[in-house]
């Protein structure tokens, strides 16, 4: 047998027993002691016991159940980001659909959006904009549609002030009849009109002059402002000093005849187009060649552990292809290259492109990867040196393709050309090994047919 008792402050006890089948049974009763509890079963007193009785000030006769507000916490982080900072893009009060998105997370590598779980009314933020979170942090509270409860009518607006009394003797004004046309213009003059002296005209209000302290702006005046990094620039500029700050930094050149390779392309186009779904580009060649050569030089694909002071070689190959955003350069992975044909790469690099321009990179797409291709050629960049992407050990830099005069057999000829360099970290990797790797890759791009011999 379970009894409930309310004690309210006007001294009324309503006492409810719930007993087997029984329906619920209430009565209020008054006078009754707040240290006595009573219990009632099909409308009949059963008794009087001795028990703690519970005071309630305040009370809703709505009832509002615990699973209708969702509490939403922050998504979990890989292992390499510990914070960000919340963007909020919907405020208290906002009426959100299921899956759309409530805030922004910008961490180091990424911005991680993070949607309602279902349609309803944002009714708390737990973090101010900007504010940091880690991993599990509320984030918001949502009442779900159909839970919210009523907004509030509006109150009625104040009666308008009773204006005061007029005077007795004086009779209300008779109502103007409205007017339906226009007043008669008066007559011109025909004597002209006497133009006064120049000194007799009254000169024009002098201009108010700034309040000290205030500058006035003058025309054509230079200005600047200021605008906060956001934090995966600062991750950026970060990264790039550790990397020239740890690494002793060296890039070799050289330049690849893309003459063959575009042959291919031109030629194989439409059929791998027509059977893959996919656009058949240069950069899938690029990130063969390179994990071909990566197989044959793997010092390149290794990296020094600075904690421990060993060198750390991989067996597998996870290419970090750089893409330009509009906040900031990300490098997604595609991992296990040495496993990946053409249409495997290229499907790869058209998905991760699309995850990057819709801002939809997670930051597991970029977590790892053993070896960074940027490709500044995109942009018309003719020459350029990369810097590594730590913890890495190198990376390649690809250029735009121009039509240069080349000999060729001892004539001179007109081919395009791509520069290429390849930045490395001279601890760990030497000269030689470094200029072999990029003639490999030299190799593989002028003639594809290196990689199906493995020469």
């Amino acid at each position: 047998m379970a009894n409930v008792v309310l004690f309210f402050n006007s001294f009324e006890l309503m006492a409810v027993h719930f007993k087997g089948n029984c329906t619920l049974a209430r009565c209020s009763l008054s006078g009754v002691a707040g240290n006595q509890e009573l219990a009632y079963t099909n409308s009949r007193k059963l008794a009087v016991n001795s028990s703690s009785v519970f005071t309630v000030r305040y009370f809703r006769t709505t009832a509002v159940h615990r699973d209708d507000v969702i509490t939403v916490n922050t998504p979990a982080f890989a292992e390499s980001v510990t914070e960000g900072d919340v963007r909020w893009e919907k405020a208290v009060g906002d009426t959100v659909a299921e899956d759309e998105v409530v805030c922004e997370i910008e961490t180091d590598k990424t911005s991680v959006q993070v949607p309602a779980p279902a349609a309803g009314v944002i009714e708390a933020l737990l973090v101010p904009d900007g504010g940091k979170v880690e991993g599990g942090t509320p984030l918001f509270k949502l009442r779900k549609t159909g839970a919210a409860p009523a907004k509030a009518k509006p109150a009625a607006p104040p009666p308008p002030a009773a204006p005061e009394a007029v005077a007795a003797t004086a009779p209300p004004p008779a109502a103007a009849p409205i007017p339906t046309t226009m007043p008669p213009v008066p007559p011109v003059s025909a004597q002209p009109i006497d133009s006064k002296p120049v000194s007799a005209v009254k000169p024009a209000a002098a201009p108010v002059a700034a309040p000290p302290g205030e500058a006035v702006p003058s025309k054509g005046a230079r200005s600047e402002h200021r605008v906060k990094m956001n934090r995966m620039r600062q991750r950026i500029a970060q990264r790039l000093k550790e990397a020239q700050n740890t690494c002793a930094m060296l890039t070799t050149f050289n330049e690849i005849d893309m003459s063959n390779i575009r042959e291919m392309r031109a030629q194989h186009r439409d059929p791998f187009l027509k059977k893959h779904n996919l656009k058949l580009g240069f950069m899938s060649a690029f990130v063969k060649a390179a994990a071909f050569a990566l197989h044959d030089q793997p010092v390149v694909n290794a990296v020094i552990d600075d904690t421990t002071k060993e060198i750390v070689y991989r067996d597998y190959v996870d290419i970090s292809v750089a893409v330009a955003t509009p906040r900031g350069l990300v490098v997604p992975v595609i991992r296990n290259v040495e496993n990946m044909n053409f249409a495997d790469i290229e499907r790869a690099i058209h998905e991760l492109g699309e995850k990057a321009r819709k801002n939809e990179l997670a930051i597991e797409d970029m977590d790892g990867g053993t070896f960074t291709i940027s490709n500044g050629g995109v942009f018309g960049s003719l020459f350029g040196t990369p810097i590594i992407n730590p913890p890495q050990s190198a990376i390649l830099g690809m250029h735009a393709i121009f039509d240069r005069p080349v000999a060729v057999g001892g004539k001179i000829e007109v081919r395009p050309m791509m520069y290429v360099a390849l930045t490395y970290d001279h601890r760990l990797i030497d000269g030689r090994e470094a200029v072999t790797f990029l003639r490999k890759i030299k190799a593989a791009v002028e003639d594809p047919r290196v990689l199906l011999l493995d020469l």
